[in-house]
């Protein structure tokens, strides 16, 4: 079972994408010493090759993420008529999903102002990476504060929004279309979900294809960033690694007090109930994978009827994914902190409500694409350049085992509040006898 495991990720994207980034940093680090003109020469089409490639990935965030809000909207409105469990648990969902992202705001800013970027380190890091132009949203709220924010979420022409980059302006009126496509008869909102889930198939399909390039567009700058700095940079992305692990095993600890407090559970059964749930997520890092093992523990340990864990967890499941804006406005702060951008009130909170958007938006989508359909809006929104999120896509392997691992956690914590501390603990006695 391990030799396969280890066998499929040796011939998976993931381990191309990184191979690429050593490969490209290091070929880059030994020509910086060589007397190599033939390729420190080309450095510039190199260079013109990784943003061709970047652009390519960045054309379909808007419509992905726009078509995506709407469906996502829509198929939740839908969830939550279908009754009270559903409608209760949508509510959960949600009160996490906000906790969640004003604690990723506050240990991203906390984390990183007790382990700063070290700035020569840093500036060797974006040496290679492809020049890129702000949005247009972000600029206002860093300059302007917060009267600019709030009124880029009402633009006069959502059209040239997308156009100029308003990435938080275009969510804005998805939400505002996907509350109103509820509202519609029956007949007219199936075709018109159709048809934006149609779009959104269409963009992930794109992105895949994009993504069949990744190790060559990641090598391209990779090896700019090796010729211009060295070996210098594994170092910060050790350190980018580190500080976003950091702040999802936080928002894990977290989980497990709220569990107990509004679980009304104790701290060592909901540990026992959870472990083997996590293990198949660090294994798999799949929640889907991990669904039946949170069923049974559900069960047979949390208290919730076969019923109601049947009917929250595969919701939780479908549109509950709580570490996603604790692990994304980290990759985002880490980039403002990287660029020496200083972000204002407005553009917190620009970045907050893009990532609890997206959240819903992403779910669903492979790690590579959901990577670029989630982190790319919330920089966009924030005025943050792209440039080096191809090289942190590289090295995304042991964070995304956390968001696993922290989403599962979180499904299971839900699903005990959901139901209510009134159920009797079943307990490992009825593990013992069933």
């Amino acid at each position: 079972m391990r030799s396969s495991r280890l066998a499929a990720f040796f011939t998976s994207l993931s381990f191309f994408v990184i191979a690429a980034l050593v490969a490209g940093v290091v070929v880059g680090a030994m020509a910086q010493g060589a007397d190599a003109p033939w390729l420190t020469g080309g450095l510039g089409v190199v260079e013109s090759l990784g943003q061709v490639w970047l652009n390519a990935l960045r054309m379909t965030v808007i419509p992905l993420v726009f078509s995506l809000l709407v469906t996502g909207i829509v198929s939740i409105a839908d969830a939550a008529a279908t009754g009270r469990i559903a409608a209760r648990s949508l509510m959960v969902f949600g009160v996490l999903l906000v906790g969640a992202t004003v604690y990723a705001i506050l240990a991203g800013l906390g984390l990183l102002a007790l382990w700063p970027i070290d700035p020569e380190a840093g500036r060797a890091l974006l040496a290679g990476t492809p020049a890129d132009s702000a949005a247009v949203v972000g600029e206002a709220a860093r300059t302007d504060g917060l009267r600019a924010f709030l009124s880029s979420l009402a633009p006069a022409n959502v059209v040239k929004a997308a156009a100029d980059d308003g990435v938080l302006a275009v969510v804005v009126f998805a939400v505002a279309f996907g509350f109103a496509a509820t509202r519609i008869k029956t007949e007219l909102r199936r075709p018109l979900a159709g048809f934006f889930e149609a779009v959104a198939e269409t963009m992930v399909v794109i992105v895949h294809w994009v993504l069949l390039a990744a190790p060559f567009g990641v090598f391209a700058l990779a090896l700019g960033v090796g010729l211009r700095a060295g070996l210098g940079v594994a170092g910060t992305l050790a350190h980018y690694v580190a500080i976003v692990c950091l702040s999802q095993i936080g928002l894990i600890l977290i989980t497990y007090v709220v569990a107990v407090v509004w679980g009304r559970i104790s701290l060592a059964r909901f540990a026992r109930a959870v472990a083997p749930a996590q293990v198949v997520a660090v294994s798999t890092q799949s929640s889907l994978a991990s669904l039946p093992v949170m069923i049974e523990r559900a069960r047979d340990w949390l208290g919730v009827p076969q019923t109601s864990a049947g009917l929250i967890l595969p919701l939780a499941v479908a549109v509950f994914r709580i570490t996603s804006p604790v692990a994304n406005l980290a990759v985002c702060l880490y980039v403002a902190q990287l660029n020496g951008i200083d972000l204002s009130l407005g553009v917190l909170i620009a970045g907050g409500l893009t990532a609890i958007a997206v959240s819903i938006a992403s779910v669903g989508l492979p790690g590579q694409v959901s990577f670029f359909a989630a982190i790319g809006p919330i920089c966009l929104a924030m005025g943050l350049p792209l440039g080096v999120l191809p090289l942190l896509l590289a090295v995304e392997v042991i964070p995304d085992i956390f968001r696993t691992v922290g989403n599962v956690t979180a499904d299971l914590a839900a699903t005990r509040i959901v139901q209510g501390g009134d159920a009797e603990p079943i307990g490992s006695e009825h593990s013992k006898t069933s």
